[in-house]
């Protein structure tokens, strides 16, 4: 007569010590995943054409958020900082008007700095200031009473400022209209593409990926 007895079964403690783990690998991966992008580095996608050509609409992109200083939760203190915003620098803030709002432009003037825009010319403190990579697409030029796009200023930067322009100069909206962009609201530096997709052909654009922001 064949006896039937039950199948080995794990025992419960060890079934609970394995969840248990699980859940604290878990925990950790999420704890680490937010430490990071709070602190060190976070993704970013680029919506409008105001960098163009340096960035592209769907280009993708790592910011560094340790460089100018660890952010101390619920504040906008700073410590640890390697060095504060430099010009020519792309950065990430909150845009002044909105601040639930990213922005992304690069740095032009520093505290101290004056800022003056004659006929789609930048001069920096009294000198001519061009970069190779900003471009005008528009033709018209807008004299300062009707909007700052192509003259503005001079203006100097306060302390703990900085003034900001989009490379696509002619269709960015930046600090020749909304004003200076606070230190403390700059969320980091973008730093390489990691992605880039082209909404239009919706296709991969390779040639980007890894590309450094200069």
């Amino acid at each position: 007569m064949a006896w039937f007895g039950k199948a080995p079964q794990a025992p419960e403690g060890r079934s609970q010590s394995k969840l248990r783990e699980y859940a604290e690998a878990i925990v950790i991966a999420v704890v680490l995943a937010l430490f990071i992008r709070t602190y060190i580095v976070q993704a970013y996608k680029i919506p409008s054409g105001s960098m163009l050509e340096t960035l592209q609409i769907g280009d993708h992109l790592l910011v560094n958020k340790f460089l100018y200083g660890v952010r101390i939760p619920f504040t906008d203190k700073r410590v640890l900082q390697m060095r504060p915003p430099q010009r020519g620098d792309v950065v990430v803030f909150k845009y002044p008007e909105d601040e639930s709002k990213d922005f992304i432009k690069r740095v032009i003037g520093l505290p101290g700095d004056t800022i003056e825009v004659i006929n789609k010319v930048v001069y920096l403190n009294g000198a001519p200031f061009q970069i190779p990579t900003e471009q005008h697409l528009d033709p018209l030029i807008y004299p300062a009473e009707l909007q700052p796009r192509d003259n503005l200023g001079p203006v100097t930067v306060p302390p703990g400022s900085y003034f900001v322009m989009g490379d696509n100069r002619d269709h960015s909206l930046d600090s020749r209209f909304w004003g200076f962009v606070r230190e403390e609201k700059i969320l980091g530096k973008a730093v390489v593409i990691y992605w880039s997709w082209a909404q239009n052909t919706h296709g991969v654009r390779f040639d980007r990926i890894g590309d450094l922001i200069r």
